[in-house]
């Protein structure tokens, strides 16, 4: 049986894609930064259909987070999906005034993603099967005044699961990159200027069928393309003045 490691399980989005995975019956591995968060979601996905369900307790903002994750999943027989969801977004300015938390958006974004997927894949690319399916963001795509930390981090979080996919191709092991424009999350709630905001049961959906589809990034809701690729074009002096 294959089952789905779904990492950062208690998100917005990874909770909506862990119940898509439930009700298809799957057998699941999640994760959440305290055990005690994992006690209602393990029951809320028995009831929906999830065959069997592992917890494991993965705060990737510490170093060493993932040893427990990493050594649970090295037990689990057959093959391994993983669908990624951890990261944080903190207000520019807040992060401009507090270097430890601006370090830490680097952290939990980027650095500490990027260790703990690099660790699974090496279990993946043994077994010679399996999906990646990590979360980024259309943030990542050009540098904005308003959100350039997390941006950067998710920028750099693109260009290292970019660099994995061509790694683990030959080994038979897919890589798809998902960058969602605004999601109505914890993260966007209350946020200034936010349009076409998709719902977490919507991206979850679609992360579901991007499993079997062939496209190696994918935009969420699928308009974001455009909407970034004016954005990528737009010059940096005219860029600068629109203070986006």
């Amino acid at each position: 049986m294959t089952t789905w490691v779904i990492i950062g399980t208690t998100s917005a989005m990874g909770l909506a894609f862990a119940r898509k995975c439930a009700s298809e019956g799957a057998q699941l591995l999640i994760t959440t930064r305290k055990a005690v968060d994992a006690k209602p979601l393990v029951s809320d996905l028995y009831i929906r259909g999830a065959k069997e369900i592992t917890s494991v307790k993965l705060d990737l903002g510490k170093t060493g987070g993932s040893a427990e994750l990493l050594e649970r999943v090295s037990t689990i027989p057959g093959e391994i999906n993983v669908a990624f969801f951890a990261g944080s977004m903190s207000e520019q300015s807040q992060l401009n005034a507090d270097p430890l938390l601006a370090a830490r958006t680097y952290t939990e974004n980027l650095i500490g993603p990027a260790d703990c997927l690099q660790r699974l894949a090496l279990i993946m690319e043994e077994r010679g099967c399996g999906t990646i399916i990590a979360l980024s963001s259309v943030a990542g795509d050009r540098g904005r005044a308003s959100n350039y930390s997390y941006g950067s981090a998710k920028a750099g979080w693109s260009a290292f699961l970019s660099g994995l996919r061509n790694r683990l191709h030959d080994a038979g092991v897919k890589v798809v990159t998902v960058k969602p424009g605004f999601v109505d999350t914890d993260m966007t709630w209350g946020l200034p200027g936010l349009f076409l905001v998709a719902s977490p049961d919507a991206v979850a959906e679609r992360l579901w069928q991007a499993r079997l589809g062939r496209k190696d990034v994918i935009y969420v809701p699928g308009f974001w393309r455009w909407i970034m690729l004016i954005i990528r074009l737009i010059p940096e002096p005219v860029f600068k003045k629109l203070k986006l």
